[in-house]
């Protein structure tokens, strides 16, 4: 599918055409920053631009600190602390690059749960949407490896849980377990690998973040109506879109710059808030905290991992259908996986032919219990295990797969969605009238 018609660069004799013929570098800055862009978006796409920052400040950081952290069990911990009392700016720096990674999560949480209301996963955006969470999953992989990093409990006891799943798997397991720790138990090694791994995938990420620009730079932007850009002619394009310089460059400043500063007042002023207090104590193979909990955006996965017990009717249905295979431990690690695995499906899962959650009654309806009940799962898993967070959080995990693999399917069929705008211009009408023409009729 041909992207968007577009005005492309054209170099001025001299320099700009002896480079544009060897490396057309501002030919392709020039087509991201002049990219027509739909013209009725709203606020709910500035996470882009929050991202992209995010990813920078990761990466900066994260390469500053990396030059003072000594990856041993025996001094990570106190290079850590090296870190926070005699590098200069290293309190700053450490905050920073921890706090950054919420940011980091609570951004990209916004994004994800935009793209599903507003139905970003639709075609011709299957590709984009796929990378987007292969991101997702590999920013996960990077944060949980971070967090072993200061080598505080919370950091070992959670690489201990967390390690501990794969040797679940069957066959494989133990192998792959002792493979990724480096020996028998967590120690050294695995500390060592967690640095490296942790090191590099962010720049796996950054690569993987301009193939998702380049791919929705190819199919274009969606909008909050899910109509597509008229391609017919130049001037309907002009019609539905403006340039992304200099419109959405300022306007997305502009909310980076707000985010910014609430971002800026946490970390000055409240740096450890969303920390655990246990990882502030040296590691101890032999004191095992009262409560392991991972960072709060992993919450609502590890909530699920944790509700499918030996008493769910379902793990031992699947245990006696698999001869003993597929245990508790296993099922909810499938489990796991598989609520991230139900969002990258969600293209295939969608049956609707309107892409827009806006003109679609009963998934709004559908859609805001599954934002309540992502905020109930990380609920779950912030909590001490009990009877009633377990039901509760069964309760939440069985919403959360029956809405991907049940509900979306079925409200393609029986639902009748509202009449949609004909073009993005109509819809930019209705919403901004031209204050002397009057409302568009």
């Amino acid at each position: 599918m041909a992207g968007i018609p577009h005005d492309h660069y054209e170099p001025k004799p001299g320099f700009q055409t002896w480079l544009h013929s060897r490396l057309p570098i501002v030919s392709l800055m020039y087509d991201v920053v002049m990219f027509p862009t739909p013209k009725n978006l709203n606020w709910m796409w500035i996470w882009g631009i929050v991202l992209t920052f995010c990813l920078a400040l990761q990466i900066v950081t994260g390469i500053v600190l990396a030059m003072h952290y000594t990856p041993n069990v025996d001094l990570a911990f106190g290079s850590v602390e090296h870190i926070m009392r005699d590098v200069n700016g290293g309190v700053m720096l450490r905050y920073l690059h921890a706090n950054g990674a919420s940011l980091f999560f609570f951004s990209v949480y916004c994004h994800i749960f935009r793209g599903l209301y507003y139905g970003s996963y639709k075609a011709p955006r299957e590709v984009t949407w796929v990378i987007g969470m292969i991101i997702y999953f590999l920013m996960i992989a990077t944060a949980f490896m971070g967090y072993v990093l200061p080598w505080g409990q919370m950091s070992f006891w959670g690489a201990t849980v967390i390690t501990g799943l794969f040797g679940a798997i069957p066959g494989v397991g133990t192998a792959l377990q002792e493979w990724l720790l480096g020996g028998f138990s967590i120690g050294n090694a695995t500390l060592n690998r967690f640095f490296s791994l942790h090191y590099l995938l962010p720049f796996v990420i950054a690569a993987l973040v301009a193939v998702h620009i380049w791919a929705f730079h190819t199919t274009g932007n969606n909008n909050p109506t899910g109509v597509e850009v008229r391609r017919g002619s130049k001037a309907e394009v002009e019609a539905d879109t403006v340039p992304f310089w200099p419109y959405y460059v300022i306007k997305d400043l502009f909310a980076l710059s707000v985010i910014l500063m609430l971002f800026f007042a946490v970390v000055g002023f409240m740096p450890n808030y969303l920390g655990d207090p246990d990882n502030y104590i040296q590691a101890n193979p032999l004191a095992t905290p009262a409560h392991i909990v991972p960072e709060w955006y992993l919450l609502p996965f590890y909530a699920i991992l944790r509700s499918f017990d030996n008493t769910v009717w379902a793990v031992q249905f699947v245990h006696f259908i698999t001869f003993g295979i597929v245990d508790s431990k296993l099922f909810g690690v499938l489990a796991m996986g598989g609520a991230i695995l139900c969002m990258a499906l969600a293209p295939w899962l969608d049956t609707s032919s309107v892409r827009s959650g806006r003109y679609r009654p009963m998934f709004k309806a559908w859609f805001a219990v599954l934002v309540i009940d992502f905020v109930v799962l990380m609920w779950c898993g912030s909590q001490v295990p009990s009877t009633f967070t377990g039901w509760v959080g069964l309760i939440a995990a069985t919403y959360w797969f029956a809405y991907f693999l049940v509900i979306l399917p079925l409200l393609g069929v029986l639902e009748k969605p509202l009449l949609q705008p004909a073009s993005i211009e109509e819809d930019f009408k209705s919403h901004y009238a031209d204050p002397v023409a009057g409302p568009a009729e």
